[in-house]
């Protein structure tokens, strides 16, 4: 009886912890500053604990968990609209690094070791600390570098290039199925498709694994079983 009540509370609270996160917004998986991160493992350790728990009561733990997902919808309203607030509970970026030199007071502030930072420069392809204008560590803990302007990489407009547009590619198959919503978006309908795939000699749509279209009507195609190779693009 035990395990099936808590094979209840466990589903219960899985539904109110996706519940209450996507009313936090998805700042919560993509954008963590740390009062985001304290909040999120809090609501989580409450949501395993009522789990697990028999005896708390499980509307208890929902309540804590309501009263944290509101607190922080507050907070984040309250912090859009000041920026003196916005400071104090989610931070401020640091320049950690300019003009290639490493600002030591403010590793310390920081609280980064230097051996992350050299970490974080290394992923980012920088491997000469001098080559890098600015490092600034932002509140959500992650290091932004720009570099000095003789090693930036050189762009079409640099270069006086012209290029054209290329948008998004839409997904127009997926693991055999049509995306029907997406051809509407592109103002196109299954039997354009089909006579697309037709053309290039593919006459069985189950049999693809991914096919995209960009904004020039450029398909690309994957086939199943051939280690998502892709067999060509077509005009």
């Amino acid at each position: 009886m035990n395990f099936f009540y808590i094979f209840i509370k466990s589903i219960f609270s899985i539904l109110a912890l996706f519940f209450f996160t996507k009313i936090m917004g998805r700042k919560q998986i993509s954008q963590l500053n740390m009062y985001d991160y304290v909040v999120g493992i809090t609501i989580g350790s409450v949501a395993a604990d009522i789990s697990v728990d028999l005896e708390s009561h499980f509307l208890y733990g929902i309540i804590v968990m309501a009263v944290y997902t509101i607190v922080s919808i507050l907070i984040s309203h309250f912090t859009a609209k000041s920026i003196k607030l916005r400071r104090f509970i989610i931070g401020t970026p640091i320049i950690i690094i300019e003009d290639g030199k490493i600002i030591e007071d403010h590793i310390e502030k920081a609280k980064i070791d230097l051996n992350d930072l050299l970490q974080e420069a290394r992923s980012n392809g920088y491997f000469d600390l001098s080559e890098i204008e600015f490092a600034i560590m932002e509140p959500n803990g992650k290091i932004s570098f720009m570099p000095k302007s003789k090693y930036a990489p050189i762009t079409p407009n640099d270069a006086k290039i012209k290029v054209s547009y290329k948008g998004l590619c839409t997904n127009l198959v997926i693991d055999g199925k049509v995306m029907l919503n997406n051809l509407a978006i592109i103002k196109k309908d299954k039997a354009w498709l089909e006579t697309r795939l037709s053309n290039e000699g593919y006459n069985n749509i189950n049999d693809l694994l991914l096919v995209t279209c960009d904004s020039k009507e450029k398909l690309t195609i994957y086939i199943k079983g051939e280690d998502s190779k892709k067999s060509g693009c077509f005009e």
